[in-house]
């Protein structure tokens, strides 16, 4: 086959309709091994001469006028020959031929994909820059089973699908070619024909670098070739749990934190200075990113995802993306992104009815299009899919050293009935609305994430009350190292945004987080989420005067740092941010002229502090050993205070807070322990814009019972405050 060209090889190849080009074009030698010819499609050449490697030409014969050139010459020793092209306006120019190199991808490798464990795919699939036959040039490939031929396109063939068809490697459903001379930066997509004659131009999935948009090609990117220089801070992160670790997370939008000139995004390298420094200075041991991987609509803040192997092009490159993760690492500071594996948006160019089949989604609707969202729903039970999703989270872990993932909208994955009426969804084998085929792709995921990265951290939005979703696979859970508490956020804002005079009434949302806080491994949340939409910003939701609502807000953070589970704030609460967000336009940073903002500010800055100096307030955040309740039966005061306790029973602390705007005079408090109780942080101290309440620096214990503890201490209580207390060494 190759030598001699059928009038259906012809056609196949003049219609691009071609499976495998490599059949009929190239260099192809008789039976025999006494003949050879050279065999090209180039529709746009008037002329084409094969110039041999000992500088010999050899002018084509053009056999068919749309463009397909043959040379018949002598069998080759080494197959290396360059077409001398001259085209109808008498330009001229040299090229390698394509179809002369061999297949790339192994039939293992093949295998693996097929059966859904090939889990670095990246490194096969999309672009990758090589040197094949001592050839430099970029090999593509891409999964289409269902196409009736696949090309690469870009200005290197003028966007003309039929000059590079690839070829299909079988029963797997993989296109492969590879392309001398072309560079790192090259823009390209690839055409797919479909079964219907449908002609798609679509962005590569595994494109490691996008167009910035509107524009939607991919861009040849070499991922290995960036310099690190945090492999102590690696080498900490992944040594042992990272659960019992202090974990405060600054939540922002890299496109609206802050802008130059009112206007333009801040690049990946200006965030590496302006943002680590911030948060650096702040106190926070992380950052997460919203909205990283590439994504056409600004206004769907990244969560509707084409391009899930590159970080949008809006800031920088992914070079610049690498510079500014290292960055972090080299300030101590981890880099959690958020990665959204539940659902994808309609656009044309992008996952969407790849091949001209439902390749990524369901085909039928009732499983595979979110009627809320308006996008596409993966194919979690399809191999090749939990495939691609498996390999990009562990290829941002892995190409990136991003130390977690949260995950995005879980429990739309996790149910089948999901934003759905009666009749609208399609129950599982067993009747039920769960979705089996997604919880076996949380769990794989989860599974080969934390056997490689022992160190990360997989974090679950998940809303509802499914059981074990921050708990191993082998005791039956979904495997994510930490959980959203949406509970915990929803009862806690309905509580604090009342007014004070009757939160009485509604003393068990405020104490009711602690009968289930240790059935997961919780993160405390208050993010982008419940700051946009009308929702108002943090201070704004605060009742009362002004002086009420920043006192509110010390309340609430202060409330959060001391209950158990990790931390998590959205980018401008710690200012306080009158507005809601906006994600077209900075944070309001010129509230920093004004003192109680900067006091507001201050505060944040000592609540990390407090938190990370004192393990108590962290070590133990999922197990109950680590909580007590003092009291917290005091409704009719909306009084609570509780023990914060460590792996060092001398690192206990002592929690009171006050949800009144009432001074508390001579209220006495249970303590384990005799002796001096410093108190060791005041929410309402005039530093922080408040009005000083205190109790002097300490307060000695008296051998008087109280609280069902031994001891007891009499407090002043400052309004709408929280004191934390320690015992003297």
């Amino acid at each position: 086959m190759g030598y001699k060209i059928s009038s259906e090889d012809i056609d196949r190849l003049v219609y691009a309709e071609h499976y495998d080009p490599f059949s009929v074009l190239g260099y192809h030698v008789n039976s025999a091994g006494d003949k050879a010819l050279i065999r090209a499609f180039l529709p746009k050449a008037k002329e084409i001469s094969v110039v041999l490697d000992d500088g010999k030409s050899v002018e084509m014969e053009k056999i068919h006028e749309d463009g397909l050139f043959q040379c018949n010459i002598k069998p080759l020793k080494k197959v290396n020959y360059v077409f001398k092209i001259t085209n109808y306006e008498g330009y001229s120019w040299e090229q390698k031929d394509p179809y002369i190199y061999p297949v790339v991808f192994t039939d293992f490798e093949l295998h693996l994909f097929s059966e859904g464990n090939f889990f670095d795919s990246y490194m096969r699939l999309g672009a990758h820059p090589m040197e094949m036959n001592g050839v430099k040039g970029v090999y593509f490939s891409v999964w289409a089973p269902n196409a009736k031929r696949v090309s690469v396109i870009g200005p290197f063939n003028d966007w003309d699908g039929r000059i590079n068809q690839m070829r299909n490697l079988g029963g797997a459903g993989v296109w492969e070619l590879f392309i001398p001379d072309l560079v790192e930066g090259e823009l390209y997509k690839f055409e797919i024909k479909s079964n219907t004659g449908a002609l798609l131009k679509k962005a590569d999935p595994y494109a490691f670098r996008s167009e910035l948009r509107p524009n939607t090609a991919s861009v040849v990117h070499d991922f290995n070739k960036n310099n690190w220089h945090d492999s102590e801070y690696m080498k900490a992160r992944d040594a042992g749990n990272n659960l019992d670790k202090p974990v405060s997370i600054y939540e922002l939008h890299p496109g609206s934190w802050k802008r130059k000139n009112g206007t333009d995004f801040l690049t990946y390298r200006e965030l590496a200075v302006e943002l680590v420094d911030y948060v650096k200075e702040m106190g926070y041991t992380h950052i997460e990113l919203m909205g990283v991987a590439e994504h056409p609509f600004d206004g769907s803040w990244g969560y509707q995802v084409t391009g899930y192997y590159a970080p949008t092009s809006r800031f920088g490159s992914p070079d610049d993306f690498a510079y500014f993760v290292d960055v972090c690492h080299q300030n101590n500071i981890g880099v959690i992104m958020d990665w959204v594996p539940a659902h994808f948006p309609t656009d044309d160019f992008g996952l969407a009815r790849f091949d001209g089949t439902a390749l990524y989604e369901h085909a039928d609707p009732r499983k595979g299009f979110h009627k809320d969202w308006t996008t596409y729903i993966f194919n979690y039970g399809r191999n090749e899919v939990r495939n691609f999703l498996i390999s990009n989270a562990l290829y941002w872990l892995t190409m990136y050293h991003i130390d977690g993932l949260r995950v995005d909208a879980v429990a739309s994955m996790l149910y089948l009935d999901y934003a759905r009426e009666a009749g609208e969804w399609i129950p599982n084998e067993y009747g039920g609305n769960e979705n089996l085929e997604a919880v076996h792709f949380m769990k794989t995921l989860n599974e080969k994430v934390y056997e490689k990265f022992p160190g990360a951290y997989m974090i679950a939005e998940e809303s509802t009350a499914w059981a074990g979703v921050s708990r191993p696979t082998y005791c039956g859970g979904l495997g994510f190292g930490l959980k959203w508490n949406m509970g915990w956020m929803n009862d806690f804002l309905r509580y604090i945004e009342k007014d004070p005079v009757y939160r009485k009434y509604h003393h068990n949302e405020l104490t009711f987080s602690m009968i289930y806080a240790f059935n997961e491994n919780f993160v405390l949340v208050l993010s982008h989420d419940e700051v946009v939409h009308g929702k108002k910003s943090m201070l704004n939701k605060m009742p009362g005067d002004d002086w009420q609502k920043f006192a509110n807000l010390r309340l609430t953070m202060g409330f959060m740092f001391t209950h158990p589970g990790k931390k998590l704030n959205f980018m401008g609460t710690e200012i306080g941010q009158w507005n809601e967000w906006n994600y077209q336009q900075s944070l309001d940073w010129h509230l920093l002229e004004w003192e109680r903002h900067q006091q507001t500010q201050n505060y944040f800055k000592a609540l990390n502090k407090l938190y990370r100096e004192n393990p108590a307030l962290y070590q133990k955040d999922f197990t109950g050993d680590g909580f007590q309740w003092v009291n917290c039966n005091d409704w009719e005061g909306c009084m609570v205070s509780f023990l914060r306790k460590g792996k060092d029973v001398d690192e206990t602390l002592l929690v009171v807070a006050n949800f009144t705007p009432v001074v508390r005079h001579d209220y006495r408090v249970g303590v384990p322990f005799n002796g001096e109780w410093k108190e060791i942080f005041n929410s309402d101290a005039m530093e922080f814009g408040g009005s000083g309440v205190g109790n002097a620096g300490s307060v000695w214990a008296e051998e008087l019972p109280w609280d069902y503890q031994n001891a007891s201490i009499k407090l002043s209580i400052p309004p709408l405050g929280v004191l934390v207390f320690k015992l003297a060494k």
